[in-house]
């Protein structure tokens, strides 16, 4: 049977994989609102103990960056469905350990585990999505994508502070974490299907491609089967578009790392409750998740580059808004303007990749970019720790990443370019040229 590509001829797959996302957000979700609020309380972490709170996320940030880039060569070699189930299965102790553990170590090791779940995970419900779709979705199926997974990051973060105020910050998030992987571990042996083969399809068909037609600006100077090494020297630094687009993934991690780290302890100690401390947490997550409903689709209409730029702008004004008043309303107003920024780069710094990366390595391409996109969690973690370390004062950590938004936003203006192959296609010399390379 011939396989086809698109949202509508592959639904029931499609909706499997947003299942899987959905799950994957709330798996890391269970660990963002509660855990760094009880640290003191629960795990004996000192008071303004900066660099010491921010270590679980910089482990969790170095794992799931150097798993991305493992899981998308990996997934290449063995197929994507094998990869996703073996992340699961490394999720299945964290909850337990979350629960038994007398000391932040076994928390910072929870989130080692917690990062190879993620890198395998997310990576492939992302990667499985593309294989299936059309070129011309694919804004939107990285919008979906991204959606799913923050909608539960969010809804994780609020469903787990309720739990933990009702039930016990550790038996609500035992509960929590074992309900929602062993849902995942039985959707994936039964749900998932195999999509290599669809990635294999669109390959078969790019050597038959009409040179006049619009075509990606793929870089033909790699080899027809390129090496590892070679990939990864390209995305991170020869080819300029690719290297501006990695260096941006990395630092807008810094803000989910602020949040992650810093919000909720922030805002515990300006006397929010812990249900509080998660609605607001949560409208970052529900604005980022829901707005990229639509951001993925406008970039598909409209282009990558400038809606990647002023996501980055956006979200550097929402982080230094948070120190510019009090009260709820006011930092979630600030919550819900990081949230909108991250859902103007987030589904389309990745689409923006995926549009010049030949589908022979689109896999591995993306499994690099998100290498560096999410080591920016261990490389944020430690800048807003240290920031905060030498300063004495949690701000100096907001400051620092408000401008780190900044000036990367600035990067990616002056070295990317618009990715999209029919806002700016190859011309037809470069077309023909990629034809004949097999880069095409």
């Amino acid at each position: 049977m011939q396989l086809q590509h698109g949202i509508r001829p592959n639904a029931g797959q499609f909706v499997h994989l947003l299942l899987q996302v959905l799950l994957v957000g709330l798996t890391i979700g269970m660990m963002r609102t509660v855990v760094p609020a009880i640290a003191e309380a629960e795990y004996g972490v000192p008071r303004n103990s900066f660099l010491l709170l921010s270590a679980f996320v910089l482990a969790f940030g170095v794992v799931k960056g150097v798993l991305n880039f493992v899981a998308g060569r990996l997934s290449e070699r063995m197929g994507r469905k094998k990869v996703l189930l073996l992340g699961w299965l490394v999720a299945v102790p964290i909850p337990v350990i979350v629960w038994l553990a007398p000391s932040w170590n076994w928390i910072v090791f929870a989130t080692i585990l917690l990062g190879f779940n993620q890198g395998f995970c997310w990576s492939m419900t992302q990667t499985a999505k593309l294989d299936i779709t059309r070129a011309d979705e694919r804004g939107l199926t990285l919008g979906l994508n991204e959606f799913a997974g923050y909608a539960g990051v969010a809804a994780a973060g609020i469903v787990t502070a309720y739990m933990a105020a009702g039930f016990g910050p550790r038996t609500g998030l035992l509960v929590f974490g074992l309900s929602v992987i062993g849902v995942a571990l039985v959707l994936t042996v039964f749900g998932v299907r195999e999509t290599l083969p669809w990635a294999h399809a669109e390959i078969a068909a790019h050597h038959g491609v009409d040179p006049g037609r619009p075509t990606p600006r793929y870089n033909a100077s790699v080899s027809v089967q390129p090496t590892t090494r070679e990939l990864f020297v390209l995305v991170s630094w020869r080819d300029r578009r690719l290297a501006a687009l990695s260096q941006a993934g990395l630092v807008e991690k810094f803000v989910d790392a602020l949040v992650w780290v810093f919000y909720p302890v922030y805002l515990s100690q300006r006397g929010l409750t812990l249900p509080q401390v998660g609605w607001v947490i949560g409208v970052y997550g529900f604005v980022w998740g829901g707005s990229q409903l639509f951001t993925g689709r406008l970039s598909d209409r409209i282009g990558r580059h400038m809606p990647n730029v002023w996501g980055m702008w956006l979200c550097g004004a929402g982080v230094a808004l948070m120190l510019a008043g009090a009260g709820v309303a006011w930092w979630s107003m600030s919550a819900a303007i990081t949230g909108f920024g991250m859902a103007l780069l987030y589904p389309n710094l990745s689409a923006a990749v995926a549009d010049i990366s030949h589908p022979s390595w689109r896999g591995t391409a993306i499994g690099i970019y998100r290498f560096w996109r999410d080591l920016g969690y261990g490389v944020g973690a430690l800048g807003l720790g240290l920031a905060a370390h030498f300063s004495g004062a949690m701000d100096a950590a907001f400051v620092f990443v408000a401008v780190s938004m900044g000036l990367s936003g600035l990067v990616l203006y002056l070295l990317g370019e618009e990715t999209h192959p029919l806002l700016n296609p190859a011309p037809a010399a470069e077309a023909q040229r990629n034809l004949d390379h097999g880069a095409t």
